[in-house]
């Protein structure tokens, strides 16, 4: 089964370095969803290289300036689901960096969980 992370030739890339790269999400949960990827395969957060991280945080830290330029979004979501029982569907690391909104939501609060309204309620 081929992976649709590392097919990179039919991803609309937006930002890389050596290590990793950055995408818009194809099934966005908020205007200008984005995702950090590794350049090398492999499923957990957890079995990145420091070297890898230090890569993510770099994109991270430039999607959210590309991300403040074109959306200027009031907040932001950064989010890793690790394996299937969190919710990790394509089994290639990837990182979410999704723009929140004022208003987006009634009530912000417990962040990601109220993004959607079939998310579990937030009792924080």
């Amino acid at each position: 089964m081929s992976c649709i992370f590392c097919n990179t030739d039919k991803l609309n890339i937006k930002v890389e370095n050596d290590l990793a790269y950055t995408i818009f999400d194809k099934y966005p949960v908020n205007e200008g969803h984005m995702l950090v990827i590794p350049k090398r395969h492999f499923q957990s957060y957890f079995d990145a290289t420091k070297e890898e991280l230090q890569s993510i945080k770099e994109l991270i830290d430039k999607c959210r300036d590309l991300l403040d330029k074109k959306y200027n979004p009031d907040g932001y979501n950064i989010a890793v689901n690790i394996n299937e029982a969190a919710g990790q569907t394509i089994m290639h690391l990837h990182i979410h960096i999704i723009p929140r909104y004022k208003g987006d939501v009634e009530d912000p609060r417990g962040g990601i969980r109220n993004l959607k309204p079939q998310l579990v309620p937030y009792k924080g």
